[in-house]
């Protein structure tokens, strides 16, 4: 009796356990939120870098580091950037891009009004911030979680909150002392999230042309920068697909004008430089990207290429 007890048991629990429901994935809960979970950008608070290989868009976070916010928005209003340099790349850390002559008597002027040095804007108050808490711990913060799509950290117990070195943040360089950074020398995280500068260093943003595909997060303008890359190619765009496979992921398409390649020829290049989540899916070579007169790609005029 108390054997037939013990099976029965079992397999009531073996039972329950195949009953229970797979998890969400990433497209699922994105089909499944509604609208009013999700915002339009502020154009006011975006930040556009337009380079040779693409274009990088970065909303910027003024409820966090307003002054460095205000600084970056002057300094964008008087091109400052323009015709300077991305300094550093390193890979599985960071991208920076500024003044290479900023610590020489030959730096670029600052418009008028601005600082070299501003406050040391790490942390906010945690009281009037929309602050969705994640269940999963974290060994550098108390709480975790996101504020209007920003991940965020916190500590209710003191009622601070501050920006988390994630994927994709943008933080303002700076030397040793805690004030001197002014938000001409910027970089965006590449790789794993180095949360040890979490509270050392100003996040004023995020790049927000990241996309997510089975769980893995890339920055499109990175993507098409390495399909450029690839000799031959002369032009190239990189589109994601409205609608999810059967997997549930929203994959890559492309298309490329390459005359001495073959599709076949560009699939393995890319094979050697991306995720092969990233693959785009499919690769389709022709003479020349439907631009039209500002050189922009219309969505409509790439896909009726991809599916001609």
């Amino acid at each position: 009796m108390r054997r037939s007890l013990l099976t029965l048991i079992a397999l009531a629990a073996l039972g329950c356990a195949q009953a229970a429901p797979a998890p969400a994935g990433m497209a699922q809960i994105l089909a499944r939120a509604p609208a009013a979970d999700w915002r339009t950008l502020d154009p006011a608070h975006l930040l556009v870098m337009r380079l040779p290989q693409g274009r990088v868009v970065i909303e910027l976070a003024p409820a966090f580091a307003p002054a460095h916010v205000a600084d970056i928005e002057a300094l964008a209003r008087a091109h400052y950037w323009d015709g300077l340099a991305i300094t550093r790349v390193q890979d599985d850390f960071v991208a920076q891009w500024g003044d290479p002559a900023a610590d020489t008597p030959r730096r670029r002027a600052l418009p008028a009004g601005l600082s070299r040095a501003l406050p040391a804007e790490y942390t906010r108050a945690l009281a009037g911030l929309h602050f969705t808490r994640l269940p999963d711990g974290d060994v550098y913060a108390p709480a975790v979680g996101f504020a209007d799509g920003f991940p965020v950290g916190a500590d209710p117990a003191a009622g601070r909150a501050w920006l988390l070195h994630c994927y994709g943040m943008v933080g303002v360089g700076r030397d040793n002392p805690p004030d001197t950074g002014n938000g001409t020398e910027l970089y965006a995280v590449i790789g794993q999230a180095p949360r040890q500068l979490d509270r050392n260093i100003a996040l004023v943003g995020r790049v927000a042309d990241l996309i997510e595909i089975a769980g893995k997060r890339a920055s499109l303008a990175d993507l098409t920068r390495q399909l450029l890359a690839i000799p031959g190619v002369q032009d190239a765009a990189l589109i994601q697909h409205d609608a999810p496979d059967a997997a549930g992921a929203r994959r890559l398409a492309a298309l490329v004008v390459a005359p001495t390649r073959s599709e076949t020829e560009l699939l393995a290049e890319l094979r050697q430089r991306f995720d092969p989540v990233f693959l785009p899916r499919p690769l389709k070579r022709v003479e020349r990207l439907p631009r039209n007169a500002l050189g922009k790609l219309p969505h409509t005029a790439v896909w009726a290429l991809l599916r001609a």
